[in-house]
């Protein structure tokens, strides 16, 4: 392809530059989503054509597969450097990560929507996370009195504890909201409206930064098979950072599951059931899991992008049948194995404690 820079070339997919146009070669790989450059994005000038291209891209992307990988992010984050950071957390003791626990967990802790919930061993979800939300929402009094507070404040381990966290986690939080409200944008315009049309859903948004431990486990296990059950995103749009472990799986519209693979230097992006709901039912939330890999621990760091917790969600072409998205967020919340009452249940805090008794 005479005059084409070639920009990235994944095993048998490349994926090339000529001029200012994208063109991406696909059907050449088992790579089983598109591969779509995000390069006219950070652009210093706005090329109006090559932004409308990448629109009707990540359209059809949304409209066949519901996922694809994005390459050429506008992030000054590396993948090493965001599981550099997650690694930090989880490599605290037991003790540390558990002050910060939530409350369905640890009764005695104020908080129910941030922080850090534990593995549950035996359990088919089979991870620990930590997750923040905005450093600068203001927490809402109505807000306050739910048995979930959609809008609390972040909780944090203390500097000296895992130095630097807070503020790398701060910095990464304001560039992946940054680079999803470019992505509504698209999203848009692929829909037929202005770009500006979801600017709305910005407003007080309680977008979600989550960093996952998924603990090595021996197999044969059937149990432990999977260590995230097949499910959809509930809400608008994910990206995800992946490690090179691999064990994500996707479920294609021909109902076939397949390897998703990590892809160096990529996200993986996805749409939820709400925007689904948005597009008409155009975009599609597709189901999703993980599979445990015998012996290896596996790391990913997915970012939710969330409205406001008052924001009215409705469909792009049609009236009635809005949502608020705070209500829509805490119906689905219900089926949530870390915010579940696990503490009466599981004995999880009290087993730990017993090891670790300096945590009460």
């Amino acid at each position: 392809m005479a005059g084409a820079r070639v920009l990235y070339d994944f095993g048998m997919i490349p994926i090339f530059s000529y001029g200012s146009s994208l063109i991406l070669v696909s059907g050449m790989s088992g790579l089983p989503l598109p591969v779509i450059d995000l390069s006219p994005v950070s652009l210093p000038q706005v090329d109006q054509t090559n932004i409308n291209l990448l629109a009707a891209q990540l359209g059809k992307a949304f409209e066949t597969e519901g996922f694809a990988y994005l390459v050429n992010v506008p992030l000054t984050f590396s993948h090493d450097r965001v599981f550099a950071i997650a690694k930090s957390f989880f490599q605290r003791s037991q003790a540390d990560k558990l002050r910060l626990v939530k409350k369905s967990f640890q009764s005695n802790n104020s908080n129910t929507y941030r922080g850090y919930f534990p593995a549950q061993a035996g359990s088919d979800n089979l991870k620990e996370g930590f997750e923040v939300g905005p450093s600068d929402l203001p927490i809402a009094p109505e807000w306050a009195k739910e048995r979930i507070n959609l809008t609390e404040a972040n909780v944090w381990p203390p500097e000296p504890v895992v130095p630097g966290f807070r503020r790398e986690t701060e910095k990464l939080y304001g560039e992946l909201q940054g680079l999803s409200s470019k992505l509504l944008s698209l999203l848009a315009i692929a829909l037929g409206k202005e770009p500006s049309y979801f600017d709305h859903y910005l407003r007080g948004s309680v977008s979600t930064l989550r960093y996952l431990h998924y603990p090595a486990v021996n197999l044969p296990s059937p149990q432990q098979e999977l260590c995230c059950t097949p499910h959809t995103d509930s809400g608008i749009l994910t990206l995800l950072h992946q490690d090179s472990t691999g064990g994500l799986e996707v479920l294609t519209p021909d109902s076939r599951w397949v390897a998703a693979p990590y892809v160096p230097g990529s996200l993986v992006v996805n749409i939820g059931d709400l925007m689904a709901k948005v597009s008409g039912g155009r975009f599609r939330a597709t189901y999703h899991r993980v599979r445990s890999f015998p012996g290896m621990d596996r790391y990913s760091v997915p970012f939710f992008f969330e409205p406001g917790v008052d924001c009215t969600i409705g469909g792009v072409d049609e009236d009635g049948g809005a949502v608020i998205y705070g209500d829509h967020v805490l119906t689905k919340m219900k089926g949530w194995v870390e915010f579940r009452d696990l503490e009466k249940s599981s004995g999880i805090v009290e087993h730990v404690a017993a090891v670790e008794p300096d945590i009460a």
